[in-house]
């Protein structure tokens, strides 16, 4: 009966109490993987592969603009060869640490250094919860996942359009989805890199919220975009479009490959990391030749398939150690990193959590400078589910905790207090004790730290069933942040005249 009483004094209110927005720093050395020999190698490797073999570029400009820089131009075949001083050179411009500013300057982010950052998932085709399962993703569904980003202090950003609604126009769903963005939450957003014109339209519309022209707002960069390369080694036309775009008016972008060892990147960990360096430092040289000191991120996304199904895995062994290599890589060019949390899970369950789990431990100490679909993610990128976000917010701020080292003082020895103890009694009604129990531990979001006989008296109810009920009352708590109504109505009048122009078209 005692255990019983304790465990219902332990008990939380429904709407839990979460940490406190705040920036993070990884104080902790990485782990490097890779020897200097190794990882000397790598980059020679590179160099040749981009110096003889080349990088498919499709657009004419791209390719007009990188001949004029000095590299090799087979105009038949759109390959770019770059010698190694051209790359290094251009690389050498790009800044190792720049801020991102948010609509609330209060919640500006730093990507470099030891500086870590969480952002939400981004793209999937699907959503998925537990009342209504997997569906094809939908405008209502976006908005939910809006309301949950902004409320949820862990996530530092929104990582891009949560889930694609595809019940809205695909030719003007972009202005909705930033109209919605910017008037939803107040932190540093991203958005879609597929094209001059969506690329453009964001722009424009960071200049309406902040009150400023296209030249002032390059000096502070307020959105992010995902630059993929289509790998093996091809950037294609609307992304190349959308980066430059976005360079030329000083806003960030991450250079990512998509490198799955066996499709579409060697079989080797050693030779998909070699081209994921390739096809990264091709990118980010050709920011820096169209806007040199621009803002870019090393992009990794390097994991392995199903050799039985061909089918992607992530959350991996190979995974976790090509994110500690890829960490080691980017800072052997002085470039921020991005990583992923990823899994391959259908459903939340413990698959999810464990795959989950080795991408951030992977992340974290590979020392990931942003963590892309940090919270939110299944089926390999596919799928954007309610619950995952709940467990992933859980496991981000168990993490911001760990990268809190604990205090070595005089009174953090606690010498007096060990000394006032018995041998054989307890310290529950020590000073220190009473004086520090409120804030002492990690105090979590999800977790039920309950004794069997009160957790099974309430429901019995699994972490996921948990996270099904906090995701729902955090968003019947959700607040939205306050925006001049003069610069909303300035926003409704662009995405009017924006979703004009495109049906004339």
């Amino acid at each position: 009966m005692a255990r019983k009483s304790r465990g219902k004094q332990r008990a939380r209110s429904p709407f839990p109490s979460q940490q406190p927005w705040q920036r993070l720093v990884n104080p902790y050395s990485p782990i490097e993987v890779l020897d200097e020999e190794e990882l000397n190698a790598i980059h020679e490797a590179s160099m040749e592969i981009l110096e003889n073999v080349g990088v498919e570029f499709l657009s004419e400009r791209a390719l007009t603009i990188l001949e004029n820089s000095g590299a090799i131009i087979d105009r038949d075949n759109n390959l770019v060869r770059m010698d190694r001083g051209l790359v290094l050179e251009s690389i050498s411009n790009a800044p190792s640490q720049f801020t991102l500013h948010a609509r609330n300057p209060q919640r500006y982010v730093l990507i470099g250094d030891n500086h870590i950052c969480f952002d939400s998932v981004g793209g999937p085709a699907y959503v998925s919860d537990l009342d209504q399962g997997r569906r094809a993703g939908n405008f209502n569904d976006f908005r939910k996942f809006i309301c949950l980003i902004q409320s949820l202090d862990v996530l530092h950003m929104c990582g891009g359009i949560p889930v694609v609604p595809v019940d809205l126009d695909p030719a003007t769903r972009h202005l909705d989805c930033i109209y919605t963005t910017i008037t939803h939450i107040d932190k540093v957003w991203h958005t879609t890199g597929l094209g001059r014109q969506r690329m453009s339209d964001a722009i424009d519309m960071l200049c309406i919220v902040r009150n400023q022209t296209r030249d002032e707002i390059k000096t502070e960069p307020g959105i992010f975009t995902t630059i993929n390369c289509n790998s093996p080694r091809r950037f294609d036309g609307p992304m190349l479009d959308g980066l430059m775009e976005a360079v030329e008016h000083g806003q960030a972008v991450t250079i990512t490959p998509f490198t799955l060892s066996g499709a579409m990147s060697p079989t080797t960990l050693a030779g998909s990391l070699v081209q994921q360096n390739v096809e990264a430092l091709a990118g980010i040289a050709f920011a820096q030749i169209v806007s040199p000191g621009s803002p870019c991120i090393y992009g990794a996304f390097t994991s392995n398939v199903d050799m039985k199904s061909g089918a992607p895995a992530f959350g991996t062994p190979e995974y976790t150690q090509a994110c500690l290599a890829s960490g080691q890589i980017a800072r052997y060019y002085g470039m921020p990193y991005r990583s992923s949390n990823t899994n391959t899970s259908n459903v939340a369950d413990a698959q999810a959590v464990y795959e989950s789990s080795m991408s951030l431990w992977g992340s974290i100490m590979g020392h990931s400078n942003l963590l892309h679909h940090a919270a939110g993610w299944l089926e390999g990128g596919l799928t954007a589910s309610f619950e995952k976000t709940i467990i992933d917010a859980e496991m981000l701020q168990m993490m911001g905790a760990f990268l809190k080292p604990f205090k070595v003082t005089n009174d953090t020895l606690s010498v007096e207090t060990i000394s006032q103890v018995e041998p054989g009694g307890h310290f529950f009604g020590t000073k220190q004790t009473l004086d520090l129990y409120e804030e002492a531990f990690y105090s979590p979001l999800l977790s039920d730290w309950r004794n069997f006989e009160t957790w099974s008296d309430s429901g019995a109810q699994t972490a996921t069933e948990r996270a099904n009920i906090l995701w729902k009352n955090i968003l019947d708590n959700y607040e939205q942040p306050h925006i001049d109504p003069a610069t909303d109505e300035h926003l409704r009048v662009f995405v009017d005249r924006r979703k004009k122009e495109e049906r004339q078209h």
